[in-house]
């Protein structure tokens, strides 16, 4: 998993009620608006609906922020812009960060969107994939750069990797659904999805919940902006805050958001509900209730710690900054 087209290829209305002073914003109100970037980790789609309802809602124009959201791609990494300060916080994930930060980048962690990693084994109701256990003697269709992942899910569950025949394919459901393979390695949000707006039901074995924790869709910053433009950096992340827990109220109302934004994209209203409402368990948890959305614990930050270490991506607690959230969420 060299490039953020292999990351994806490869793979209650809460405080959204709330006053913008309760969310670090209203000091900033007066302020005249300071232009920021948000790199997004891919193409426009619902999977960031939440910046689009702060966008569109006026979240961060009320903080006195213009915030353009920069589309990702196979061709727009995150981590560049971020480094150089076209972008003031970039949508990442912690094995892509902790890969960055052994070359030298200067980033922290300041936020976790996906509480769940998305990576799922899909397969058919016919020849369920429920526990790691029943992936031995099994075909899982997957790209070869994943074999990471997979080896990293047999390490935490004791299963013997060499009992599984990995064969390499494409991006796509299509393998499953001719018998070319038992399973697939992919996200919960996006092949599953395709199949189920296809009518065909899936079985998907999150891997999070068998051990593999790796916090995705992370927000991540330099030390440079954390200690030169706080500010922005409380301000963008509150705006975030207020426009994902609106995204968890009415996921529908943001699915229909994003098709409208981007009417260019080539985006199914259908696909883009389904997908809104099988990301909220991701994004959401008890953790998040307690504290506000995008925290994290010591705990799951230990938990990371040891998947990464699988991943061969070692990494110390302090690759996380949970201060910004802190101001954000009053904490």
């Amino acid at each position: 998993m060299t490039s953020t087209f292999s990351r994806r290829r490869l793979l209650a209305t809460g405080a959204a009620g709330l006053g913008a002073a309760s969310l670090g914003l209203g000091p900033r109100r007066a302020q005249a608006q300071t232009a920021v970037a948000l790199q997004l980790s891919w193409l426009h789609s619902v999977q960031f609906g939440g910046s689009y309802i702060a966008q569109d809602r006026g979240f961060w124009r009320e903080a006195g922020l213009e915030v353009a959201l920069l589309s990702g791609g196979p061709n727009a990494p995150v981590e560049p812009p971020v480094v150089s300060g076209t972008a003031l916080i970039g949508i990442s994930a912690a094995d892509y960060t902790a890969a960055a930060v052994a070359q030298g980048a200067p980033f922290k962690i300041l936020g976790v969107a996906m509480q769940k990693n998305p990576f799922v084994v899909a397969s058919l109701p016919v020849n369920p994939v429920n526990t790691p256990a029943d992936l031995v003697g099994k075909r899982i269709g997957m790209a070869l750069a994943n074999m990471p992942v997979l080896q990293a899910l047999c390490t935490l569950n004791g299963v013997d990797v060499a009992a599984i025949e990995v064969i390499p394919t494409q991006y796509s459901a299509q393998p499953l659904l001719a018998g070319e393979v038992d399973c697939l390695l992919c996200w919960e949000t996006d092949l599953p999805v395709a199949m189920a707006m296809q009518g065909v039901d899936s079985v998907t074995m999150l891997l999070a919940d068998h051990g593999y924790a790796l916090h995705s869709q992370t927000y991540i910053a330099t030390d440079d902006s954390i200690a030169n433009h706080r500010a922005d950096l409380v301000a963008l992340m509150a705006g975030e805050v207020r426009g994902w827990d609106a995204y968890r109220a009415d996921t529908d109302a943001a699915a229909d958001l994003t098709v409208r934004m981007f009417p260019d994209a080539g985006l199914d209203l259908p696909t883009q509900k389904l997908q809104a409402t099988r990301q909220v368990p991701l994004m959401f948890s008890d953790l998040t209730d307690a504290n506000g959305f995008g925290w994290w614990s010591d705990e799951t930050v230990a938990a990371n710690i040891e998947t990464l270490a699988l991943l061969g991506r070692p990494v110390t607690p302090d690759l996380w900054d949970r201060s910004i959230l802190e101001e954000v969420h009053g904490a």
